[in-house]
Formats: C-alpha cells, structure tokens, sequence
C-alpha cells in the first residue's frame, strides 16, 4: 500500500457543554490525487457518522466530498481557519467552514460541514501516517497556534500537550514532538524525546 499522510487541525462542536461531533483540515500527501496533493474538511458526529456538508468550490479526483484536489508545496507556509459559516444545514444545524491560506493570498474556503452547535472546543493539531515505522522521515511545523471568542478577542495558544498511538494500537516508536523557535514540530522517523503527556511550552 502507498504511503499517505495527513496534517490536521481538529476541533469539536459544542452545544451547551454537550459534544456533537468533531472534524479536521489539513494537508494530505494522498497518491490518488494529482501530485499526491489534496486538502480535507470532514468529520463525525458523536456515536459515528460522517458530518454532512455543502459542496466544494474544489474538485476531486475521487469525487469524496471531504477530501479535494489541491495543490501545495513542501515547505511554504499554509495558514486554517475554522470559523462559523453564515449558511446553514436545510434543517438548521450551524454550519462551519474551513479555509487554507498562503501567505498574500486570499483564503479558499474548502466547504461547510452541518456540525451544529455554538461553540468549538478541544483543539489540536496531529499528523496522521498510513506508512511502515521505518520509512523514511517526515515533518510539519505548526504555529501561531490561537483561539478567537465569540467578541473577536484573540487568545495565542502557547503550550501543547503531547499524545501519540499507542504501540500496542498500531503506533511507531520513531515519532516525536519538539519546540522549534515560535512553532511546533512533529516528526516522523526520529527517535522520541518527549513521552506522551509531556507540555511543550514556547518561549516567553
């Protein structure tokens, strides 16, 4: 089987302190799409299910409603959003949308998910690698990690908690999790520093 890996921002949907679901956007090195390029949007509800959504202004090699053909670069800087749309689902869950952005560029909005409720909760970022533990080495940078209220005021995210896959579940031994500078990185092929739990902090 190819090689496919996924670099994800993730969130859950909240409504009253009552979870409904969750999703992810990020990158995707997938070898169906051209130049194994693609971006997603997708996610589930709570007890399973796939999140409906509204098409995409994007194609897709594999006509999958999340996951749509775009072409990236190694190396250059991207930039998600997940934010509330002003279009809902026609049976009125909330509707949110995530977009990519490089730098100078307008964002693309990638399509709506009907996720529901007010609030968005539980962040994180996590890299996902369908390849064997020995293959050879990857990584993704993540920064300027942040949170904005319902009011717009912006809270800078500035430490981490680490997590990995449990060997026992599948889980490589050769990942890991560094500061780098103002950022993140997560690193496949590399012998691990930081055990799972460990906070990672940025400087002040």
């Amino acid at each position: 089987m190819a090689a496919l890996y996924f670099w994800a921002l993730q969130v859950s949907f909240v409504d009253r302190g009552r979870r409904l679901g969750g999703a992810h956007t990020g990158l995707q090195w997938h070898p169906s799409y051209p130049g194994s390029m693609a971006v997603n949007w997708g996610g589930y509800r709570t007890g399973g299910g796939e999140l409906a959504g509204s098409p995409s202004p994007l194609p897709s090699a594999l006509g999958n409603p999340n996951t749509r053909d775009l072409h990236w670069e190694p190396g250059v800087p991207y930039r998600f959003r997940i934010e509330r749309s002003a279009s809902s689902s026609p049976e009125g869950a909330t509707g949110w949308q995530a977009s990519v952005a490089t730098p100078g560029s307008a964002p693309v909005v990638i399509r709506q998910l009907w996720g529901g409720g007010e609030e968005l909760a539980d962040p994180m970022v996590w890299s996902e690698v369908f390849a064997p533990c020995d293959a050879p080495g990857t990584a993704v940078r993540w920064s300027d990690l942040a949170a904005v209220s319902p009011d717009g005021e912006r809270h800078t995210i500035r430490t981490v908690r680490t997590s990995y896959q449990a060997v026992s579940d599948g889980g490589c031994r050769t990942t890991d999790s560094v500061v780098d500078g103002d950022g993140w990185v997560q690193r496949t092929g590399t012998p691990r520093r930081n055990p799972a739990g460990s906070d990672l902090q940025l400087e002040p």
